[in-house]
């Protein structure tokens, strides 16, 4: 992510910028580059104990180169001493202690060059060491940022929907439709009312007509005529 970034960048800042507001997944974008961290970080792990490994190696160099000093010199010392005792010529002695102390003083030398590399080696690491410790730290804050990222897309996706399907709703033609409803439901309930007042209406008119037209006590009355005639029965005067 921070070498994308930097080579991102490299164009210019306001280019940069036009090229963000154009990336249409930035889950994949940041995904990728916790990828490409990872990947620095495997060759900067590479790189340290490479650079570990040739500071070991100066090390033990440097100590070698010491022993060595420190064994020539033993040895000259050593053939001096067995000059003074007759044991070797002086002359001989004297060739071969100068001899051992030529390559006491080359193993100082490649002692001296041995600590001066080690140094390098060790500040070497030291930076290698800050660098994969900034990375991992890189990787773990991004990771993290993945996951705040995924939940904002997530409600950030959800609110665009609801916005652009409110968006989309015509409100004049919703009220429209709304007063056209209830338009109809007045005329439903006046509709409604007539019909109540024409039912009320026939039925007081055919009430009115079928008092003015009862004959059941007159026709009752004829009957009975009828039927004391044909009993015999004289009708009362």
């Amino acid at each position: 992510m921070v070498n994308f970034f930097k080579r991102l960048f490299k164009i210019g800042e306001a280019e940069a910028n036009a090229v963000i507001d154009k990336m249409e997944d930035p889950i994949k974008l940041t995904e990728q580059g916790i990828r490409d961290m990872k990947s620095d970080l495997e060759k900067s792990l590479e790189s340290l104990a490479q650079v570990k490994a040739l500071a070991i190696r100066s090390k033990n160099d440097t100590e070698e180169f010491l022993t060595k000093a420190d064994d020539y010199q033993q040895k000259a010392m050593l053939i001096l001493q067995r000059a003074q005792k007759n044991e070797i010529e002086s002359l001989e002695a004297d060739r071969l202690a100068k001899e051992a102390l030529i390559k006491k003083e080359e193993a100082s030398q490649q002692a001296i060059r041995s600590k001066v590399d080690s140094e390098k080696f060790d500040n070497s690491v030291a930076s290698l060491e800050k660098n994969v410790q900034e990375i991992k730290q890189n990787i773990s804050r991004w990771e993290n940022e993945l996951k705040t990222l995924k939940a904002r897309v997530k409600v950030s996706k959800a609110t665009k929907n609801l916005n652009k399907q409110m968006a989309e709703i015509d409100s004049s033609s919703t009220v429209s439709m709304l007063e056209r409803m209830k338009e109809k439901v007045k005329q439903e309930e006046a509709l409604a009312e007539a019909y109540g007042d024409i039912a009320n209406a026939s039925k007081s008119i055919d009430e009115e007509l079928d008092k003015a037209a009862d004959v059941s006590a007159s026709t009752a009355e004829e009957n009975l005529d009828k039927l004391k005639v044909q009993m015999g029965i004289k009708k009362e005067s």
